[in-house]
């Protein structure tokens, strides 16, 4: 199967599934593919501000009903959870829009917030505002990295599956600095 036919039939799924969890890889490979003609980037960008908003939605609506047992089944999460209650309590608005852009608590965050005293309605409000600032954000970064891609190279089509393999290697190597530094962060700490 081609690169096209498979962004064509499955491009979209891919976004919606990738946007209910923390799909920021498969939003800018989206995004790239919209440069490209596979996907129309309006439609990239209402899937993913439709599923960035219903993930973070039903993640908040597990925290509502299950967060205090899922802290006392996974402790380590502890750690995280007083974080977010901390920053919370001085910044409901803007954590509630940002939590997505915050690497490692996009599950959590939500979770966390279901457990405090934010009302179901406060927080649909401004999850909708941080996922449609995600959604266009994201996707617009993979459809200007296609754009720039272009300039530098004539036949951008001969190349796009090493353009593709280059977002994905960018995207581990940020994950796994992420996670590196929070788990040094985490050793000098203790």
């Amino acid at each position: 199967m081609s690169l096209h036919r498979f962004l064509v039939e499955y491009g979209y799924l891919a976004v919606l599934g990738g946007s209910l969890l923390e799909g920021e890889t498969v939003l800018v490979l989206a995004g790239f593919a919209a440069h490209q003609g596979h996907l129309s980037l309006p439609l990239v960008v209402l899937i993913a501000f439709i599923g960035g908003m219903l993930g973070d939605q039903i993640f908040f609506f597990v925290g509502w009903r299950y967060g205090d047992a899922l802290l006392r089944r996974l402790p380590f999460l502890a750690d995280k959870a007083e974080r977010v209650n901390r920053e919370l309590v001085r910044h409901q608005a803007w954590l509630i829009i940002g939590v997505r852009f915050m690497y490692g608590l996009r599950i959590l965050g939500p979770i966390v917030i279901g457990m405090s005293d934010v009302t179901a309605r406060h927080f649909l409000r401004f999850n909708m505002i941080g996922a449609g600032i995600w959604a266009v954000l994201v996707a617009g970064a993979g459809y200007l990295f296609g754009h720039t891609l272009k300039w530098f190279i004539a036949d951008l089509e001969r190349y796009e599956g090493y353009a593709l393999l280059v977002i994905v290697a960018v995207a581990a190597c940020v994950a796994l600095a992420h996670r590196w530094l929070a788990r040094r962060r985490k050793r000098l700490r203790d």
